[in-house]
């Protein structure tokens, strides 16, 4: 079975350790989404049950890392 992984993140300083000390460690290759520069893919996290950023989303799990952020303030912004 493939494993299907996306991490979402706004670029903030928690998000960036999330990334270089969670994803950069996984076996499985990860997609990395910056929200920030990305908003065109809000919706896509949203419906995936993304609420905080950094988030990682494997086999439709979200699994939400520290606090960076709640995903309202990506999409006020």
């Amino acid at each position: 079975m493939n494993t299907k992984a996306v991490f979402y993140h706004a670029g903030c300083p928690v998000c960036v350790t999330a990334e270089q000390q969670f994803v950069d460690n996984l076996k499985s290759p990860v997609e990395s989404v910056h929200l920030g520069l990305q908003k065109n893919r809000l919706d896509e996290a949203l419906k995936a049950g993304v609420k905080s950023v950094p988030a990682l989303v494997v086999d439709g799990n979200v699994f939400h890392i520290n606090y960076g952020a709640g995903i309202e303030a990506l999409i006020n912004s």
